[in-house]
């Protein structure tokens, strides 16, 4: 018959397996603002990369759409007050679970950066087409400062972009008088910066995986013309 501390030490293992996998669970929140922060991407490859299939009564309505949810795809890395809490629970996490909730945010974060980053690159490009390439770093600098703010009235003000289409004329009023007015200006400062530099770092790992993968495909086009 197992003796009382041998009981008790497997009561404790078995209640700690439960909270860690209670705590790296993810949660409703976490799939909804994984599911808004896609929008702006599904949207951008509709209006950016097959423009010429939309008209401008329809592309200019899907092009603000686009603009009120792009916030939605940075806003992800707010998220990380969420890791920080779950990571500094007592007891400590095992180690099998802190690498999985290690896993579940890194993969969370970077679905929801390339969301942005690659609706940006689709933006980028189409106005390289239209020989506008000179606004690509001008439109990418408005952007970012823009997402900043929505992210700033997201997180702290816990407005969300059905506000925006809603009701805008009660969130310019409010970011108006609320944010650019009384808040501290210091956190949205960090939070541009942060954006920024993911962002570019987002960017120029994208530009640089593509020009790794386009040789490839190059050379095996023509090796199928030469076979031909």
């Amino acid at each position: 018959m197992p003796s009382l501390p041998i009981i008790a030490n497997s009561i404790a293992v078995e209640q700690t397996f439960e909270s860690a996998v209670e705590l790296i669970t993810p949660n409703f929140h976490m799939g909804w603002d994984l599911f808004l922060a896609l929008i702006p991407l599904l949207v951008a490859v509709m209006i950016f990369k097959h423009h010429r299939r939309f008209r401008s009564l329809v592309w200019w309505p899907l092009f603000l759409i686009f603009m009120a949810f792009l916030p939605n795809a940075p806003y992800v890395l707010t998220d990380v007050i969420h890791f920080v809490d779950k990571v500094r629970v007592t007891p400590p996490l095992p180690v099998w679970a802190m690498s999985l909730l290690l896993l579940e945010y890194f993969l969370y974060f970077t679905i929801g950066m390339q969301s942005f980053t690659l609706s940006m690159m689709l933006w980028g490009h189409l106005l390289k087409r239209h020989h506008a390439g000179w606004a690509v770093i001008p439109v990418e600098i408005i952007v970012l400062g823009l997402s900043t703010l929505g992210v700033f009235l997201g997180r702290f003000d816990r407005l969300n972009s059905w506000d925006l289409v809603c009701n805008p004329f009660h969130v310019l009023g409010h970011t108006v008088r609320e944010t650019l007015q009384h808040r501290d200006q210091m956190m949205m400062g960090i939070l541009f910066f942060t954006l920024f530099l993911i962002y570019y770092l987002s960017k120029f790992s994208n530009i640089l995986v593509l020009d790794l993968i386009r040789p490839a495909q190059h050379d095996r086009s023509h090796q199928q013309r030469v076979a031909e």
